[in-house]
């Protein structure tokens, strides 16, 4: 039986890249402007990397990645859009512990001026660390952009479900394993963490 999905989760393309490059494997999210109920929250545990375009922030992401972003005009979408990984989320965490969410910047592609807004905006709603394990697809599929696709929400259905076959993970299983351990050592005790 062939291993198909349609459930698709929004992120930053330069986020998506990082994901697909082994570069990270941590996504930090408190949701968008149209979330059920104002509040994120995770529905399913493998997803295709839907990358976006119109919110990407260069000053807010580390010098490394911030020169990989193309700036969009509001309300611009591409025509097509590349899928080229899904990811197995290993691990949810509610973190509202300041410090523990300034320590793992080591692991992931924002700056501190994000972590810093991420804890204004709503504050009394914790950030969600997700920890995805991804996996190349053996061919991107590039599909068309469709209007239900586009507005503040982190999670599509996209109209026609993708084959997950083939697929090999970005990072072997020990490496992601050693990589998720260390974060989530870093959520359980930040203050041995050194920055």
């Amino acid at each position: 039986m062939e291993l198909m999905t349609s459930h698709a989760l929004k992120e930053w393309a330069v986020a998506v890249d990082a994901l697909e490059a082994g570069k990270t494997i941590i996504l930090l999210r408190k949701g968008g402007i149209r979330e059920e109920n104002g509040r994120f929250r995770v529905d399913y545990d493998k997803v295709f990397l839907y990358p976006t375009y119109e919110h990407q922030q260069p000053n807010l992401l580390k010098s490394e990645y911030a020169g990989k972003v193309m700036p969009v005009e509001s309300g611009w979408h591409p025509e097509t859009v590349r899928i080229g990984c899904w990811a197995e989320i290993t691990d949810i965490f509610p973190v509202a512990h300041e410090p523990a969410i300034k320590a793992l910047l080591p692991y992931h592609i924002w700056n501190e001026q994000f972590v810093s807004e991420r804890l204004k905006w709503k504050p009394r709603q914790p950030i969600y660390v997700l920890l995805l394990r991804a996996y190349k697809l053996p061919q991107p599929q590039v599909i068309p952009y469709r209007p239900e696709y586009g507005g503040c929400k982190s999670w599509i259905d996209l109209v026609e479900p993708i084959s997950m076959e083939g697929a090999v993970p970005v990072l072997s299983e020990g490496e992601y394993i050693k990589q998720a351990n260390a974060i989530r050592r870093t959520i359980a005790n930040p203050e041995l963490v050194s920055l």
